[in-house]
């Protein structure tokens, strides 16, 4: 049993990177990577870094631009980057747009989108699953629900790709442009919103950008800067995921026949075959937080202020928790997976998200029954925390 080395950003591991991650748990758990940071692959260990208040996310920004040579960012740390109390004031201003209660009257609405998006290629007799229907879904409903002009998703698309791409920028080599073309376009995103602000400042709507800006000029509720974060979050996060989460649960299903047919004829298995998805191969696969304090897990030591980084993905595959995990089983049952995180940080979008992958991929089943792969190799983005597609050719 040599060494565990392995390159994250390595085309191999990018593109099926689930028997590394069973290696690491079984030989090396608790994984310190000779880059200088710590990797936990079991579900147990994930989750006690995802819940315990000693792992904290708000020095993550500092040693990354240390690591970089960067100045530490300018622009405010989204809630996504804050620990309490920060974040539990950031996230109270937007969390109740979010609820599933609040979700579920979006339901129709967001059927009619699936519906027009697939209207539009259904004579083509294929498409590009990610570019013609997993992309614009979200991003429709995250920029009517933010108050963003639809028309202006081509204008943010590179910027929303650069800053994903970015979230990786800190295992690429020290002359690589990632982390500065994720600055440059965090920055344009800051513009544009600046811009926007001032036109709702202007003439204030019913959405949420407008609601954002009340509390922020109603006092210390939320600064200018927070308000600019809090807004390039909502709107990356809010279609990156879901993109993905699309794009992924479309493939599994594609290469898992059975499964496949067991959905088409049983649309109501829809909501836990999400579930199942989402476990199976997730839109998110790692996140990171950095000890307040000496923490010892897995019976090692993790040094105060160590990069540590939780494997959502190898959580959500480990056997200790899901029987037979590499099997994709749309029917599973006690499927506690944590493809939205855990603890504080848990997916303020997961509702959203969640509905938007029944109705997109259910529509898809049923209206395109000879819906099939037009490739052997689906390419990868090369990115390590977002698990997805670049293209998905479909032909139906």
């Amino acid at each position: 049993m040599g060494e565990i080395t392995f390159n994250p950003m390595d085309a191999e591991f990018i593109a099926n990177p689930y028997p590394t991650y069973h290696r690491l748990r079984a030989e090396e758990p608790v994984h310190h990577n000779p880059r200088g940071f710590w990797v936990l692959t079991r579900y147990e260990d994930v989750l006690v870094a995802l819940r315990d208040p000693r792992f904290a996310k708000e020095a993550i920004a500092a040693f990354v631009a240390a690591r970089l040579g960067f100045a530490p960012p300018g622009i405010g740390l989204s809630m996504l980057d804050r620990d309490p109390p920060d974040h539990t004031r950031l996230r109270g201003l937007v969390s109740k747009a979010f609820t599933p209660r609040v979700v579920e009257v979006l339901r129709p609405h967001i059927q009619r989108i699936v519906d027009g998006l697939l209207e539009r290629v259904e004579t083509a007799g294929s498409m590009d699953l990610i570019e013609d229907f997993a992309y614009p879904l979200p991003v429709i409903v995250i920029c009517e629900l933010l108050g963003v002009p639809v028309e202006d998703r081509d204008r943010f698309k590179q910027w929303g790709l650069d800053i994903a791409r970015g979230l990786d920028a800190i295992w690429l080599p020290p002359d690589s442009e990632v982390a500065a073309r994720s600055m440059a376009s965090r920055h344009a995103l800051s513009d544009y919103f600046r811009a926007l602000i001032a036109e709702r400042r202007a003439s204030p709507r019913g959405d949420m950008l407008s609601a954002l800006i009340a509390a922020e000029e109603a006092g210390d509720t939320l600064s200018e800067d927070e308000l600019l974060a809090t807004c390039i979050l909502l709107l990356v996060a809010g279609h990156e995921t879901t993109v993905n989460l699309i794009g992924n649960g479309t493939l599994a299903l594609l290469r898992h026949t059975h499964e496949l047919r067991r959905l088409r004829e049983n649309p109501g298995l829809i909501a836990s075959a999400v579930e199942e998805l989402l476990r199976y191969d997730g839109p998110v696969q790692r996140t990171a937080r950095i000890p307040s304090e000496d923490v010892t897990i897995g019976g090692r030591t993790i040094g105060k202020g160590e990069l540590v980084l939780p494997f959502i993905g190898a959580a959500d595959r480990d056997p200790a928790q899901f029987p037979d995990p590499d099997c994709l089983d749309i029917t599973r049952a006690d499927n506690r997976h944590i493809a939205f995180g855990w603890g504080i940080h848990f997916c303020l979008g997961a509702p959203l998200a969640r509905i938007e992958g029944q109705i997109a991929i259910n529509a898809l089943l049923q209206r395109m029954p000879k819906l099939a792969l037009a490739t052997d190799t689906p390419q990868y983005r090369q990115s390590l925390t977002l698990r997805g597609l670049s293209a998905l050719p479909v032909s139906f």
